[in-house]
């Protein structure tokens, strides 16, 4: 948790987290043990939306769910390297969440853990890119949905990050 916060609002005054270092590596593949290894830090940490004002809990599976998960499985590039240095700031994130949605459990594996169905959340990320001199380039900006689950104890709890995508606007430079 050593990223120092970092925060801007864009013109439209939507909220981006800034990542400040890129400690996964890698020209080809992330290593996604060691990203599972890193966010087990946060299990028994909870974390307020500002929005909403819902507590989201991170609990013993989430590591493993976004490491793991079909979503982690087919990032490919700068994708998973976004993905997996998110790992940074995921309380940041999980406070920065917009737009709450709401999707039923349809998924018979979920019938405890997800009783109550499913939350979204939106979110925005800057990825650092680096020239040759180490210099910070510009920032990628990255969106991706705060994947909540809605458990049978009736609390929230964080999942996965999803469906990032790397915006096409102008990206900021510092």
């Amino acid at each position: 948790m050593g990223n120092k916060l970092q925060k801007m609002n864009d013109p439209n005054g939507n909220t981006i987290v800034f990542v400040n270092d890129i400690i996964f590596k890698g020209k080809r593949n992330v290593n996604w043990h060691d990203v599972e290894e890193y966010v087990k830090q946060y299990i028994g940490l909870f974390y307020e939306v500002a929005e909403t004002k819902d507590i989201i809990y991170i609990d013993k599976d989430f590591p493993d769910e976004f490491a793991n998960s079909n979503d982690s499985r087919n990032l490919r590039g700068t994708a998973a390297k976004a993905k997996a240095n998110t790992s940074q700031v995921v309380p940041e994130l999980i406070i920065s969440g917009t737009h709450k949605r709401y999707k039923e459990n349809l998924n018979a594996k979920h019938n405890i853990d997800a009783k109550y169905g499913w939350y979204r959340y939106d979110t925005r990320v800057a990825i650092p890119v680096f020239c040759e001199n180490g210099e910070v380039e510009r920032y990628n900006i990255f969106h991706l949905e705060i994947l909540i689950r809605h458990d049978e104890d009736g609390k929230l709890y964080l999942y996965d990050l999803v469906n990032i995508k790397k915006e096409t606007s102008n990206p900021p430079k510092q």
